[in-house]
């Protein structure tokens, strides 16, 4: 059985034995698991392994200011790709890698975004379909007022237009 499933069985059943229906947390779950032998813990993780994941997300959150706009913007861009049956991830420097690269990072971040949109709709979907009684849950997925209320204030650029 995949782990991922396991997991998911062992949430559906912490909530049958403990009657907690509602949202729970991992670590009450994986406390749950870990004390009825349900589940191991986890070897621990390779130091090297675990010093890499901590640069990447250093990396993620390194920002810098257009010299022009003001605006921040995120310095390192990650780009994942399979070579030989591997799977990597190359960091590059926004200021300094080669375009190719820039966009490539931009596309795959792109593609995470809508495939979350998909998700969301699949859910949302279900939900209005399982609650036919209650008013409909609508998410509008065009951020467009959204982005430019984030870029330039509470008034975009169209409201003082008008």
């Amino acid at each position: 059985m995949k782990k991922a499933i396991l997991h998911q069985r062992l949430r559906r059943q912490y909530q049958e034995e403990t009657g907690n229906a509602g949202p729970v947390t991992t670590n009450e779950v994986a406390r749950w698991a870990v004390g009825r032998n349900f589940l191991p813990l986890p070897k621990p993780v390779d130091p090297m392994t675990r010093l890499a994941d901590e640069l990447a997300r250093s990396w993620r959150q390194e920002t810098r200011h257009d010299k022009n706009t003001g605006r921040p913007y995120r310095a390192n861009h990650a780009v994942t790709e399979t070579v030989s049956g591997t799977t990597r991830t190359l960091w590059g420097d926004i200021d300094h890698a080669p375009r190719s690269f820039v966009h490539k990072s931009f596309v795959q971040r792109r593609e995470q975004i809508v495939g979350d949109c998909v998700q969301l709709t699949f859910d949302c979907d279900h939900f209005n379909s399982e609650h036919p009684d209650e008013e409909p849950i609508s998410i509008p997925l065009d951020f467009t007022e959204d982005v430019d209320e984030r870029k330039y204030g509470e008034a975009t650029p169209d409201a003082e237009a008008a």
